[in-house]
């Protein structure tokens, strides 16, 4: 039923778990499940509490960290490496962690904890509960700080295109802005978790853990902070777009004010002398249609002396 299961002890000994109780003959026990296992809710009711039982089933779920009798219940996300996937569709992550006990759940494959899973294969693995959660954490603070450098980078890049007087398109804006809003909206809430199981989760982690640990933890700090200065710098360019957009769009309208004020009373004109009834100057005159253009020529002429007098161009 479990994507993996491994008993681990302190000196980073990892074999494969001989059955499925929450724990096992190692120092701890790890097990793995993909959410959706019609038998994962089965297990959980006969293996754990009530409440985090439950908290590891939800399909909906918002990073935290509560502390539950000896253990903790936590819910984080990760970007989603996997292929063909939006990175900042985040992937959910629900763990249950006691001294004895790790499991995890997720719903779709997540690399941190591959990661894991594939040293553990080899025979070898995280010593602790609180050594698996904070390198755990550090792999999916990595992960996430790689796709947050990626969209700085594409920030700074059309930054510069605007410095260079050229106007980006507005989907070159609208996708790295809607990514950066998506995983804002979960990073700062994970962010208070983990500051949070920093305060509560000593039980778990030894002094040298914690040490690592709040390194991960500000990595995540880090990554959030940046993909707030980035919302801003994102919110600046498309000012500056519709700005420039609305003062091309303002410029054109203006010549275009310009011309028909040039031609309506060349056009009135025109339309007067058009009409075909006796007494029109110079009908009988061979030389009518050429003082007609000539007259013409030089009212556009003055108008566009009379604009510039008054400042109009």
């Amino acid at each position: 039923m479990p994507i993996s299961a491994y008993d681990l002890w302190t000196d980073g000994t990892a074999r494969p778990a001989a059955d499925l109780a929450a724990t096992g003959p190692g120092h701890y026990r790890w097990l793995h499940f993909d959410l959706a296992d019609p038998e994962l809710a089965g297990w959980c009711a006969a293996q754990l509490p009530g409440i985090p039982g439950q908290a590891l089933l939800q399909s909906e779920t918002r990073p935290r960290c509560d502390v539950f009798e000896d253990g903790l219940i936590l819910n984080l996300r990760t970007v989603n490496r996997n292929p063909g996937a939006k990175a900042a569709e985040m992937l959910s992550l629900r763990i249950w962690a006691t001294g004895r006990t790790i499991v995890t759940v997720r719903l779709r494959k997540t690399f941190a904890l591959d990661a894991i899973r594939a040293e553990c294969s080899t025979g070898r693995g995280p010593g602790s509960p609180g050594q698996f959660l904070y390198r755990l954490i550090n792999g999916l603070a990595l992960h996430t700080r790689d796709v947050v450098l990626e969209l700085g980078a594409a920030t700074e890049a059309l930054e510069e295109m605007t410095e260079d007087g050229t106007l980006p398109a507005a989907e070159a804006l609208k996708a790295p802005r809607r990514n950066v809003l998506k995983l804002h909206r979960y990073l700062e809430p994970q962010r208070e978790a983990l500051l949070n199981l920093q305060e509560t989760g000593g039980q778990l982690f030894s002094e040298d853990e914690q040490l690592h640990l709040r390194e991960a933890v500000n990595l995540f700090t880090l990554s959030a902070e940046t993909l707030q200065s980035l919302t801003g710098r994102l919110a600046v360019l498309r000012d500056h777009t519709d700005a420039e957009l609305a003062r091309l769009m303002g410029r054109n309208s203006y010549a275009l004010s310009v011309v028909a004020a040039l031609f309506l009373p060349l056009g009135f004109l025109t339309g007067l002398f058009g009409v075909n009834l006796a007494g029109i100057p110079g009908a009988e005159s061979p030389l009518a249609f050429p003082v007609l253009c000539l007259s013409l020529l030089g009212l556009g002429a003055g108008m566009l002396l009379v604009m510039r007098w008054l400042r109009l161009l």
